[in-house]
């Protein structure tokens, strides 16, 4: 897990922003789980639908998990004059290449459901042993601020591709997602252990303490930007 921040103009004056946090994603087993995931911070929370019901979509052309992140996080902030906060992951199989990585959402088709893009890997990993599934899932959140500022949050998650898809929780491609060390599927894991040790959970886990201290400094005359 490592963070990164920067920022387009320095930011030493008085910050006012509303304690109010933007999830930047419409898709809602996504946002429910970075809210449970972030609701201790004190702030209140909303998504895209309750505050910017009528923007489009972002295209997520970036070239990495970064780029696709901060790209929705700055659309939602530039939108609405919050702090928002975004992520893009994906599953990268090193039997594969690193595919589908971050064209995750998009393997076959932004349309196709995901039990058939997990059949569909399943099929191509067929006739592949044990030690060669090795796979992680990757995170990348980005943190917007209205005034330019952006921070940087990663996490990363090893684990092997399974045999069958197993587990009701989660979504995505959890259920082919295997822990070695608990021998189990990540979508057998109940919410609070899963965001204990996922590559979402990690990445969200340093956000929080960045947002911690922009909601801590917006009424201070030092800003963030420092």
């Amino acid at each position: 897990m490592c963070c990164t921040f920067w920022s387009t103009r320095a930011l030493r004056r008085t910050v006012h922003y509303p304690r109010r946090l933007l999830i930047a994603t419409r898709n809602r087993p996504k946002a429910l789980e970075m809210a449970t995931i972030l609701g201790d911070l004190g702030v209140e929370i909303v998504t895209l639908d309750e505050v910017l019901p009528s923007a489009p979509e972002v295209e997520e052309n970036g070239s990495s998990y970064e780029e696709n992140a901060l790209l929705k996080a700055r659309a939602a902030a530039d939108g609405a004059g919050l702090v928002a906060i975004a992520d893009d992951a994906g599953l990268e199989i090193d039997a594969l290449g690193g595919e589908p990585g971050v064209r995750s959402r998009r393997f076959l088709g932004e349309d196709t459901p995901f039990p058939q893009k997990m059949k569909r890997i399943l099929q191509l990993l067929e006739n592949t042993p044990d030690e060669a599934r090795t796979c992680r899932f990757r995170c990348a959140v980005a943190i917007a601020l209205p005034h330019n500022g952006a921070f940087i949050c990663h996490g990363i998650c090893e684990g092997r591709v399974a045999h069958e898809m197993r587990g009701e929780y989660g979504f995505g491609y959890d259920p082919i997602f295997y822990l070695p060390e608990l021998g189990l599927h990540m979508a057998e894991l109940p919410p609070h252990e899963k965001h204990r040790i996922s590559h979402r959970g990690m990445a969200l886990a340093c956000a929080k303490e960045h947002l911690r201290r922009i909601f801590a400094d917006a009424n201070t005359d030092d800003g963030i930007g420092h």
